[in-house]
């Protein structure tokens, strides 16, 4: 019996020897974090995706502008709970930079460790959010108690519900990354860091004009 051909993973070179390996789907080559697409047209599809969201926010906007000139509007006030929660998003911000400069440095246990302390804070402001209408609503608080409360009601619930599907990509992005689907040294994050990061710029903006303008 004749023994079997071994099959190549590299073509050969001129020389005869192997030219560069294949990588592995999703790995540190580009964003990983699409099945089957090219990175360029997953980048283009997740920026029109944010600036369709950046659309829907800037029109709430112009409706908050607009509202809370009138006579029945009643300042509502942030409970302390919003400004730790806001503190929290914006650090899971930062440990995610942590985890991909980790993965670009090849060290996949510090990715793993900062990429895991990213979802815990993901999850920490959702409950925080959570908190902080119950505060609200002990106070009498609710979304039909008077426009502002409305806007705070309906602009916080859509941020939490994309943050919901942020966590559900973490979740996704993270189980590869401890199967080892995203080669070190490159920047296989990148779309869900853009994601995530956009989040908690839309939480720090949506702050600002409900509390501080």
């Amino acid at each position: 019996m004749s023994a079997p051909v071994p099959v190549l993973d590299r073509p050969l070179d001129e020389h005869g020897g192997g030219g560069a390996p294949r990588r592995p789907f999703g790995d540190g080559g580009g964003d990983g974090d699409g099945q089957g697409l090219p990175s360029d047209v997953r980048r283009f599809g997740l920026w029109l995706f944010l600036g369709t969201l950046t659309m829907l926010f800037v029109g709430f906007t112009s409706a908050y502008v607009v509202r809370r000139t009138a006579a029945d509007w009643a300042p509502l006030h942030a409970p302390l709970l919003l400004w730790a929660n806001g503190a929290v998003l914006l650090l899971s911000s930062a440990t995610l930079e942590v985890a991909r400069r980790r993965l670009r440095g090849w060290d996949l246990p510090g990715t793993q460790a900062w990429m895991g302390a990213t979802g815990v804070l993901g999850g920490l402001f959702l409950v925080g959010q959570l908190l902080a209408w119950r505060v609200l609503a002990a106070q009498g608080v609710y979304l039909s108690s008077n426009p502002h409360s409305s806007f705070f009601y309906v602009l916080s619930g859509l941020h939490a519900l994309h943050l919901v599907g942020g966590l559900i990509w973490f979740t996704v992005a993270f189980w590869r990354l401890r199967h080892l689907a995203y080669t070190p040294g490159g920047d296989a994050l990148s779309l869900f860091a853009t994601y995530w990061h956009f989040l908690a710029v839309l939480w720090t903006y949506l702050f600002i004009l409900l509390f501080l303008a």
